[in-house]
């Protein structure tokens, strides 16, 4: 089944989407909205036509994108990214979550099956290690640049 893009007003592609489904036309399938596309939503329909109709009774939608697209185009964007993917070892990070947030800290170990990061903290009178969540930490440095 054909993949169209769906132009919208930037920062509501989430908006969009749930208004597309929330029409419930029998020929719309799925409306994707990807943190990574701005201004984009993928629609998978029978044909373009649904979508128009549907299109003039939604704020923020804009146009449909000629062409259309396939699954194997589109599929990177159905499985997430772990968070740890692009911190290696040695790393300089920033804490920007938790009871430490502000702080600056180096990359020690990294668990990528439980999504978590040991890190050393610099400021630390004495080196403690402390264990958090991928998503609580902003790389500054990397060794691999």
């Amino acid at each position: 089944m054909p993949i169209y893009a769906v132009k919208t007003t930037a920062s509501q592609e989430r908006t969009v989407a749930d208004m597309i489904m929330n029409r419930e036309e029998e020929d719309i399938h799925a409306a994707l909205a990807p943190d990574s596309l701005t201004s984009y939503v993928m629609v998978e329909a029978v044909s373009v036509a649904p979508i128009e109709r549907v299109l003039t009774e939604i704020p923020h939608a804009r146009t449909v994108v000629p062409g259309e697209s396939d699954i194997g185009e589109v599929e990177h964007f159905l499985s997430p990214k772990p968070d740890v993917e692009g911190i290696a070892e040695g790393d300089i990070v920033e804490l920007i979550a938790g009871p430490f947030k502000g702080e600056k800290a180096q990359v020690q170990r990294i668990d990528e099956g439980k999504d978590q990061v040991t890190v050393e903290l610099y400021e630390a009178t004495v080196p403690i290690p402390v264990t958090v969540r991928g998503d609580q930490i902003r790389v500054l440095d990397s060794d691999e640049r």
